[in-house]
Order: C-alpha cells, then structure tokens, then sequence
C-alpha cells in the first residue's frame, strides 16, 4: 500500500505543478481560465485522495504526528512531494530488506 501512496504522491505533485507552471500562466497571461477550472479540480480531488492515502498509510506504518505533519505539508508545497518520494524510497527498501 505504500508503493501505491508513492504513486499518488508523484501524480499529486505533478498535478500541482501543471497547475502552478502551465494552467496559471495559461489563465494569467493568454485569458484562457478553463485551464485553471480544469487542472484544478483534477488538482483538487488528486490531493484529497493523497491526504486520504497519507491518514491511512500513517496509521498503518506508524508514523508520527510531526512525520505526518511533514507528509501533508509536502503536499501544499512545489516539488513537496518529490522529496517525500525520496524519503518513502528509503523507507520502502528498508521494510524489504
């Protein structure tokens, strides 16, 4: 289940920079708002689902409150995820070691 959070994770922080770097400036410099209207409720549910995963996957390996405060932070911040990604790379190889 923690390789599937990985992925959400990954396709969560993606979202969120298509959303930052192409729908915003699409809306914003060339008067195409549908980008932000579409992109961002892709977004949204996107992120739902992530903090969703994190409260089940946190309960699961039982991470602490200040690691899941670190985990949905990562999910308001650019490029959050992709460090976190690196984080649960560890910690996924070392429950299979």
């Amino acid at each position: 289940m923690l390789n599937n959070f990985r992925i959400i994770s990954l396709i969560e922080g993606l979202s969120f920079l298509v959303l930052l770097f192409v729908a915003m400036p699409l809306k914003y410099y060339w008067g195409y708002p549908q980008a932000v209207s579409m992109v961002g409720m892709t977004h949204g549910l996107l992120f739902v689902a992530y903090v969703i995963f994190a409260a089940m996957i946190g309960q699961r390996q039982g991470w602490s409150d200040r690691f899941m405060f670190m985990v949905v932070l990562a999910g308001m911040l650019p490029f959050g995820c992709f460090v976190l990604e690196q984080k649960l790379k560890k910690e996924a190889g070392q429950a299979t070691a």
